[in-house]
């Protein structure tokens, strides 16, 4: 695997960043460069490191985080998704708050793993396969589209939101939900989008 190869590679993994990003965005009142820069770390630092995990730990996770990642991924983004939809039925003094719940570690935490338990198994795939250049400058590549798409994902979603804040994060939420099924349908072979 080349340069090109690994760039596409990167650039599918960060596409479900990128939709959590663009939801989130959709949800916020006010967009400031922190909000695209927090996105930007987690989802990045995630999708770096978790390549790389895999990568190493080829031998020991392999049967393990194959029958199960799919599972982890839809957990998590359904919890995610079905929270910021209840959210929006709140007062309004917690619609206030949901910006700090937001931008959490634990949140965001949660987020980054769930949409990066892909590239976990990219890694294991990267092990038996004949790559062209260093693991660690494979893992970089991923780790900065990771970081850019997630970072104007922020904004993307604000432009796209508007004044439609409920409603917009009521979309983010059924996007984050439709997410965590199609990874589950993909790996039960259910369908391929």
């Amino acid at each position: 695997m080349g340069y090109v190869e690994i760039f596409l590679i990167a650039l599918s993994l960060a596409m479900d960043a990128f939709a959590v990003s663009v939801s989130d965005g959709l949800a916020l009142k006010e967009v400031k460069p922190k909000h695209g820069v927090v996105h930007g770390l987690y989802f990045g630092f995630f999708q770096f490191m978790m390549p790389l995990i895999g990568y190493l730990g080829a031998n020991i996770f392999k049967g393990y985080i194959e029958s199960i990642d799919h599972w982890i991924a839809f957990i998590l983004l359904l919890i995610i998704g079905f929270n910021m939809i209840r959210e929006t039925f709140g007062v309004e003094e917690e619609t206030a708050t949901s910006e700090e719940k937001m931008f959490s570690v634990g949140h965001m935490t949660m987020l980054a793993i769930a949409t990066s338990i892909d590239a976990l198994a990219v890694g294991i795939s990267f092990s038996l396969a004949d790559l062209k250049m260093s693991i660690w400058t494979a893992c970089l590549m991923i780790g900065v589209v990771s970081f850019v798409l997630p970072f104007c994902g922020v904004y993307i979603g604000k432009f796209i939101g508007g004044m439609f804040q409920k409603y917009a994060q009521r979309a983010g939420g059924c996007v984050l939900i439709i997410i965590g099924v199609k990874i589950l349908f993909e790996h039960l072979g259910l369908f391929v989008i």
